[in-house]
């Protein structure tokens, strides 16, 4: 009786790590949206599961697309945080896109936009070489900072998008921004019912990979 009970038990052990495997090829086959940002993509206090990137994932489910999303969003994130996470992110995943959503809390703290252009593009060049399709979104700031610190921090999404022929989603709280019942007590961050318009932002600019978004690549 325990020799049977060691051989069912070893049976169900190796079968339990076929599945595993299996399971596991099946992830690393599947196409990958890689999407890293800050607290704006990070859910930062809203409930679990209710932000733009979820959505993301239901809109793709509902397609019935083999593609897969991970967030790699985190709140507090600057450009350099972003850049020195990239390269262990592209080898580990291997995405085929990747959206950038950073730049905010290097403003934030008032560091140079030299260095956040650099890290920004620094990042956009990067995913290029691994072979993604890469998007990013752009933002800006309140006139407070200072209208010519302003305008050159959202004049700096175009103008990288532009020299490095990537697409763009010009400005990712459009529709929000002027309206405050849409951001919670903080008046920073947008609320569960600000981020279907986020997603829909954000899926109107992923129209290009519509057809990429079908299939495995």
């Amino acid at each position: 009786m325990k020799q049977t009970h060691f051989w069912n038990k070893k049976f169900l052990l190796a079968g339990l790590f076929c599945l595993f495997i299996s399971f596991s090829s099946w992830a690393q086959t599947n196409p990958l949206i890689l999407v890293l940002g800050d607290s704006l993509s990070a859910e930062y206090g809203l409930s679990r599961g209710s932000g733009w990137v979820n959505l993301l994932e239901q809109q793709l489910l509902q397609d019935r697309s083999p593609w897969l999303v991970f967030n790699s969003s985190i709140s507090g994130e600057t450009s350099s945080g972003g850049l020195s996470r990239l390269p262990s992110l592209l080898e580990q995943k291997r995405p085929g896109i990747i959206i950038i959503e950073l730049g905010a809390n290097d403003a934030l703290r008032g560091l140079p936009l030299s260095e956040t252009e650099s890290n920004l593009r620094n990042m956009i060049v990067k995913g290029k070489k691994s072979g993604a399709k890469v998007l990013l979104l752009g933002l800006q700031i309140p006139p407070n900072y200072g209208q010519k610190y302003t305008a050159q921090f959202k004049a700096l999404y175009p103008t990288l998008a532009r020299e490095e022929n990537i697409q763009l989603l010009p400005f990712f709280l459009e529709g929000i921004a002027t309206r405050p019942e849409l951001f919670q007590a903080d008046r920073i961050h947008p609320n569960e019912q600000a981020q279907s318009i986020l997603f829909k932002n954000v899926w109107g600019s992923m129209a290009p990979y519509r057809d990429t978004l079908k299939r495995a690549p």
